[in-house]
């Protein structure tokens, strides 16, 4: 047994008895106990620990899909606390998140097979989770697909039985198992796919280990030569046998020794007998095996060191596809494990998933998608609020319509152009194309907090966030991936954004009643509960402030500064304009806000545009010469002085002459001020 290959004892054909009530015989004799345990074990021994490739493929699966976090969901909404997170983030006071999804992925890839143990019910749900190794469950059959049992054996006895319920399949046992086309119930690993390909790269490497011992010199032979008086070849006795081999390997053999010259004395004669390395050529033998690992488990070679492997371009193109290829679909199908059998021990309403959207190397994944959802939206295919949606974003007011390409205007039901929002020919032409494709800044990055606003963090928000981190690393709960970002933002001192700001007030909002919780308060117990915290991540009761009253300053500001700065004579707001005029101004200045709102001199109000629009009636109705003819109404003079004004207000020029520079901001390079 000592001298077989890996293959040979992986794939052992010996014949396999017939257990009772078990279907459970195949190609790789896992029918029997024996046969399954001696599987896995070499499969650990031979393929994990003694092979550079598949320790490598196996990590950076298990640690790559380990690191991706997961959020919990009911219906669309994100649930920020629940006892299945604290679960998750530690199953077991062993073992936090990673270092159990970890183990997980390790002994799926290994063996192919993962059983979860739930320990200790509480109202049908679990207090902890356990992980059982692959080589001490052995599972009996039951005549179909549903096993009858799971056996927990260690050196032959059982410790304890698992029945499954022969009705939904339910046990207390989840096993996780990869398709095995030759086995109802033992999932098959890559590795068993890669048998002899491991045998080649081991194989190679004990050569070359060899070859460097013998001083990196092929293998020869000492021929004795002597004859006796009468002419008889004379034999070594054992004693001068084992006494010249004893020589040799001590005076000639190993690199320490190599290029030393042999003496040889009486008729001894030196013959080598090997071929040499390049002959034999192992080290692309090595290569070819080591690739074809990798392909069995999903890694590009690219990751795993083998040289002049370019499938992909580069090292980012590489890792990439093995997300994309290898370990999303690794989570999803544990993700669907999870939701079968552990979520609804807790709520059936409830939805796990992993945040995909986290993961680094898919950022240029992402790039794309943005491309694709804004030119969705210029082409009048997806509303702005539909394409804030795919890319994770909140709506945001009078954003449900569709626009047409260029112009960007609002469609009616039937697709025709609003009345209200008539188009001139002119105006089209003299539209920017650049302030078009910027709307795609506007879908890759929130808007910025507006310069005149401090949106810094306060240092009684910085320490809250701090106690919030270490809280969390400590007791491994409370908060989410977000909670965790927006700590790390507030730690960090950076200015926060608009809808950041936004976001903290209506999570400081909701989660208000947590503080009447047990464990919120210092002495209770239980203290810090998941609920306190998260609201520390968040900043704390001095976040919850700061973000009411900066939100209040973002709304109020600018049209307050704008009034001032403007002097919009109080004659002019006493000039009433029609509802449906006014929504129309409004949705002018939400839109060109949305896409040139970070910067405060491109910035728009309704106040402003409702002075351009009265200034464009008047001129029709008194300077019938300036209008052009193919203008039928003062409405629609209006409406292109208008769309004039807020081109030259985001881009800094007009095409033609130069109007209503006094309502520019101070700053503006066009503003008479």
């Amino acid at each position: 047994m000592a001298n077989q290959t890996f293959l040979q004892r992986l794939l052992n054909r010996q014949p396999v008895q017939e257990q009772k009530n078990s279907n459970m015989m195949g190609y790789f004799g896992v029918g029997t106990e024996e046969a399954k345990t001696y599987k896995y074990q070499e499969l650990a021994k031979e393929g994990y620990l003694k092979n550079a490739i598949v320790y490598r493929c196996v990590n950076e699966i298990s640690k790559g899909a380990s690191a991706v976090p997961f959020i919990i969901k009911a219906g669309d909404q994100i649930v920020e606390q629940h006892p299945i997170i604290n679960l998750l983030n530690r199953p077991n006071p062993l073992q936090s998140y990673s270092e159990f999804f970890n183990s997980l992925f390790g002994y799926v890839l290994l063996s192919g097979n993962a059983y979860i143990l739930k320990v200790g019910s509480e109202q049908g749900s679990p207090k902890e989770l356990h992980q059982l190794r692959p080589d001490r469950i052995n599972i009996k059959g039951s005549g179909n697909a549903i096993p009858e049992k799971y056996e927990y054996v260690i050196n032959g006895r059982i410790q304890q039985t698992y029945q499954v319920d022969q009705e939904n399949g339910f046990s207390e046992v989840k096993h996780v198992k990869l398709w095995n086309p030759l086995d109802d119930y033992y999932g098959l690993s890559p590795m068993s796919a890669a048998a002899v390909e491991v045998d080649q790269f081991n194989m190679s490497s004990k050569h070359n280990v060899n070859l460097l011992q013998n001083g990196a010199r092929p293998s020869g032979a000492v021929i004795f030569k002597p004859q006796d008086d009468a002419g008889f070849a004379v034999n070594l006795s054992e004693s001068q046998r084992q006494q010249l081999l004893t020589d040799l390997n001590n005076r000639f053999s190993g690199a320490g020794n190599a290029g030393r010259p042999m003496l040889l004395e009486g008729d001894f004669d030196w013959k080598e007998m090997g071929l040499s390395p390049k002959d034999m050529d192992f080290l692309n033998l090595k290569n070819m095996a080591a690739t074809d690992i990798a392909l069995c488990f999903g890694v590009p070679s690219q990751l795993v060191g083998v040289p002049d492997s370019q499938t992909y371009s580069n090292v980012a193109e590489a890792r990439l596809a093995l997300y994309e290829e290898t370990i999303i679909p690794h989570l999803r199908k544990i993700a669907s494990d999870l939701n079968e059998w552990l979520v609804p021990m807790f709520d059936e309403r409830l939805t796990l998933e992993f945040d995909i959207d986290s993961i680094p190397a898919l950022s240029e994944r992402r790039r794309k998608i943005y491309e694709n959802v804004t030119s969705a939206v210029r082409e009048g295919i997806m509303t702005r609020n539909e394409a804030r949606e795919v890319i994770g974003l909140e709506p945001v007011k009078g954003a449900d319509d569709l626009y047409i390409s260029a112009t960007l205007f609002p469609l009616g039901e039937d697709g025709v152009v609003k009345p209200e929002n008539p188009v001139n020919e002119e105006d089209l032409e003299d539209y920017d194309e650049e302030e078009v494709d910027k709307e795609i800044e506007f879908l890759l990055q929130e808007e910025k907090a507006l310069s005149d606003i401090n949106t810094v963090p306060t240092d009684s928000m910085v320490a809250e966030a701090k106690r919030g981190l270490a809280w969390r690393k400590e007791h491994n709960r409370g908060g989410t991936a977000v909670g965790v970002a927006r700590a790390n933002s507030i730690v960090a001192k950076e200015n926060l954004s608009i809808s950041t700001i936004k976001r903290m007030y209506s999570f400081f909002s909701r989660h208000e009643v947590d503080k009447q919780g047990q464990g919120f308060k210092v002495g209770q117990e239980g203290y810090p509960s998941a609920g306190r915290i998260a609201w520390a991540l968040w900043g704390g009761d001095a976040g919850f402030a700061w973000s009411r009253k900066k939100r209040q300053q973002i709304i109020t500001e600018e049209d307050k500064e704008f009034a001032l700065q403007n002097h919009i004579e109080a004659k002019e707001d006493e000039k009433a304009l029609s509802g449906k005029v006014k929504t129309a101004l409004q949705k002018k200045v939400d839109d060109h806000n949305e896409k040139h709102g970070n910067s405060k001199t491109k910035r728009a109000n309704l106040r402003m545009l409702e002075a351009v629009f009265r200034r464009g009636v008047g001129a029709y109705r008194t300077n019938p010469s300036s209008v052009r003819p193919s203008v039928s109404s003062p409405d629609q003079w209006a409406y292109a002085r208008v769309n004039s004004f807020l081109r030259a207000l985001s881009s800094g020029r007009f095409k033609g002459g130069k109007h209503d520079t006094d309502l520019f901001p101070k700053g503006h390079p066009l503003s008479s001020k």
